[in-house]
């Protein structure tokens, strides 16, 4: 079974602003990388739909919704930009972006669920995992993820689900939403201290946090994995595993200091697999946040790719 692709042209129209990192070349030089490498033919590809409202409070407060929605709107219909923090600047096509990447995340759960697809991977911007339940933050604005998460719960009625990121950053947004919640086991490492200087003391006993010093590389990567991560996996025995899947760990990447490359990206997709196998009927939703060096980001984009659709 291939693994499903889902993007939209509008994630790329959302841009911050000339050299912010965040930018519309990140899409593009992942599909023209795995258009270059024949890892497209391993699969299907799809748009992205709009996210509706009642997905989004599934993990965002009523309130924080209706006033981004506004905002955006608004922004659209004056074709203006705003900055939402030092780092966070929406623009006439954000709300378009937001709303197909959040969409994306539903799909892609409502495909794997109902065995269209064994696994998914969402080329999307903005990023979420910085997303809080009632704030947009560190170019996120919606939480991708967490909406994808409770959809599956809320709607498909699944009893436990596992989010995994290994994003440079931790994942703030997503521990908000989910702490303490015992449908959720969110499992991270990221490097500690860089922005947005949290997550060393886990806001619930449902959050496995590995804080990582700079210069940490791919073997002691794995280590904490296998030490901390896939035990906590296997007692907790996910329905479905959702990925944060940040590249910004790669070691070409200016905005953190660790030291992944594209194999380590490859052996800890293969170990979600292998979880998701024992576990959740193999059925993994993977969307896209960090990743900021372009080159870096593509290479490693397709390794993991090809591990969730079997062609390592």
């Amino acid at each position: 079974m291939s693994t499903a692709f889902y993007s939209h042209p509008e994630c790329r129209l959302h841009d911050m602003g000339a050299g912010h990192p965040e930018c519309p070349a990140r899409l593009d030089a992942i599909t023209d990388y795995l258009l270059a490498t024949g890892v497209d033919i391993a699969l299907e590809f799809h748009d992205a739909p709009l996210a509706t409202r009642e997905q989004l409070e599934r993990a965002h407060s009523a309130h924080h919704v209706n006033e981004l929605h506004d905002l955006l709107q608004h922004l659209r219909d004056e074709n203006a930009s705003q900055a939402l923090d030092p780092d966070t600047i929406a623009g006439p096509h954000t709300l378009a972006a937001a709303l197909r990447a959040a969409g994306a995340a539903v799909a892609a759960t409502d495909a794997v669920i109902g065995g269209h697809a064994e696994t998914a991977f969402c080329a999307v911007r903005p990023p979420g995992h910085h997303a809080t339940r009632d704030a947009a933050m560190g170019f996120c604005f919606f939480n991708n993820v967490a909406v994808a998460a409770r959809h599956a719960l809320d709607v498909h009625g699944l009893q436990r689900v596992a989010i995994v990121d290994f994003d440079v950053h931790h994942g703030n947004g997503t521990e908000d939403i989910v702490a303490g919640d015992d449908r959720v086991l969110m499992c991270s490492f990221f490097q500690h201290p860089l922005y947005p200087y949290s997550g060393a003391v886990p806001k619930g006993t449902n959050m496995v946090n590995v804080p990582l010093d700079p210069y940490t590389r791919g073997p002691a990567v794995r280590e904490v994995i296998e030490a901390m991560w896939l035990p906590a996996l296997d007692a907790f025995a996910p329905e479905m595993i959702f990925i944060s899947a940040g590249f910004d760990a790669h070691r070409e990447d200016e905005l953190g200091q660790l030291g992944l490359v594209e194999a380590d990206y490859a052996w800890i997709t293969q170990k979600l697999v292998h979880v998701a196998h024992r576990h959740a009927q193999g059925r993994i939703v993977s969307c896209l946040e960090g990743g900021y060096h372009l080159d870096a980001l593509a290479r490693s984009v397709a390794a993991h790719l090809r591990v969730l659709a079997g062609v390592a």
